[in-house]
């Protein structure tokens, strides 16, 4: 699946495939054996629909957590189902979250101001970051207050 991700993410970024025609993506592997990465994968009636990338590297002071890179098949997109999804991932870690979108990619800007918007209830920030560790759009939310009882 990364592959498919990869090949409708390439339309965004100046990447070609190599020697051996994959895009391939070096961070993979270590999400099975690092213990600051989390690897998902979705489903939908028990078929594979997805994937989500959790991480703990961050670009923005007191951060915790980023979607590293959020995959939904399209025969499964506008069915509400990446939003379900991105939901039960926030809801799995508590604290400070960012998530970042490339400056082309619109439509996963839109997407995630929806999805945030309603998880936190508007209560994030928006952030255009131009430095050298990540150009592009970040939005910001704190879940703290959601596990508190």
């Amino acid at each position: 699946m990364m592959e498919l991700y990869q090949y409708d993410f390439s339309e965004f970024e100046n990447t070609d495939l190599n020697e051996h025609g994959y895009f391939g993506y070096q961070y993979l592997d270590y999400y099975w054996v690092e213990s600051d990465r989390h690897p998902y994968l979705v489903q939908v009636n028990g078929k594979l629909a997805g994937f989500v990338l959790v991480n703990q590297y961050t670009y923005l002071p007191g951060s915790q957590y980023s979607v590293a890179e959020f995959f939904i098949l399209r025969k499964y997109r506008k069915q509400g189902i990446g939003r379900q999804v991105a939901f039960h991932v926030f809801d799995l870690f508590c604290g400070r979250w960012e998530i970042h979108q490339v400056y082309t990619n619109s439509v996963a800007q839109q997407f995630w101001r929806g999805i945030i918007g309603t998880y936190t209830e508007n209560n994030y920030t928006e952030t255009v970051m131009k430095n050298k560790d990540w150009r592009g759009i970040v939005q910001c939310f704190d879940n703290t207050a959601k596990f508190k009882t």
